[in-house]
């Protein structure tokens, strides 16, 4: 039996395979360092901004399928390279926080110093509450403090597996609102209803069905996630709570120290990630290329 909830799959979605997931080909000389049991990995042997760097695409995807995010260090990439690097991997977003006279709207700014303490210190998933979410996000470092201001990931499909058989099946039934109010309202200085004039409330499953992996992964998130249907506020609460505090866990998760010229590269399908901001006043810039994704949806097989 199936069942699938929000069945659409946009353009930048593919069938799920299972062996899509494997190692790079033989013939791309790379060498891969998984960070955790869980999730992340280094890779090393490529420059991004190479001539033929564009070969190295579908190993590049069965790498992030694989891992969940995926890092480089010492890239030289300009701004125009990031955005052709983020396209090989579908459509691009435009965030709302982008300022519209931006000469390169495809990029989203993050900067933080001594005038503002960086904000992103909790765990999320981006843009959730888009009908469309993310499939990943391209992420590099213009400027880090000397130390602190690390990004941590944690596998949310491994968050899911970590539950009790009754509450998978408790789960897998329910769908959760999200909206982008929560947390830009204040930061855009607009109110909730403004936003939801462009942007309203999304609802997606609160256990979603990796589009290219099968997996099945939680979908709620600390940033966005308003609250499950069906359910009272108390009732609502508690369980939202339940899962958010699964992406904590430790053992599902990595942290990348970074370094000016260090990219990630995650898919935001499965990790939620959260920035330390353990910096200030020191200052933090980086610059981020976030690519569209599909509608969510769950199918549960068996």
């Amino acid at each position: 039996m199936r069942r699938r909830l929000t069945p659409e799959i946009g353009n930048n979605c593919m069938a799920a395979d299972p062996t899509i997931a494997n190692d790079p080909p033989v013939e791309i000389k790379w060498n891969i360092r998984p960070m955790t049991p869980a999730v992340g990995a280094e890779i090393f042997g490529i420059d991004l901004s190479a001539p033929d760097a564009e070969r190295h695409i579908p190993a590049i995807r069965a790498a992030l399928l694989k891992h969940g995010v995926i890092f480089f260090r010492d890239q030289k990439l300009t701004a125009d390279q990031h955005i052709a690097l983020a396209r090989h991997f579908g459509d691009l977003e435009i965030h709302p926080a982008t300022p519209k006279d931006q000469p390169n709207p495809e990029i989203l700014r993050i900067a933080h110093g001594p005038k503002s303490k960086g904000s992103e210190n909790f765990w999320h998933s981006d843009v959730t509450w888009r009908e469309k979410p993310s499939l990943g996000s391209i992420l590099r470092a213009i400027e880090v403090p000397d130390v602190g201001g690390d990004t941590l990931f944690a596998n949310m499909h491994l968050a899911y597996e970590k539950l009790s058989p009754e509450m998978k099946r408790l789960c897998e039934g329910l769908s959760a609102v999200h909206d982008v109010a929560r947390v830009f309202a204040k930061r855009l200085g607009k109110r909730p209803e403004e936003l939801h004039d462009k942007y309203p409330p999304m609802t997606h499953p609160v256990i979603r069905t990796h589009p290219e992996t099968g997996q099945p992964v939680i979908y709620v998130n600390t940033a966005f996630t308003s609250h499950i249907e069906g359910m009272n506020a108390a009732e609502s609460r508690w369980l939202l709570d339940h899962l958010y505090a699964s992406a904590a866990n430790p053992e599902i998760q990595c942290r990348f120290r970074w370094a000016k010229g260090s990219i990630a590269f995650w898919d935001n399908r499965v990790c939620q990630h959260l920035a330390a901001s353990d910096y200030f006043p020191a200052r933090r810039i980086m610059e981020r290329v976030t690519i569209a994704g599909c509608r969510p949806y769950f199918e549960r097989v068996g």
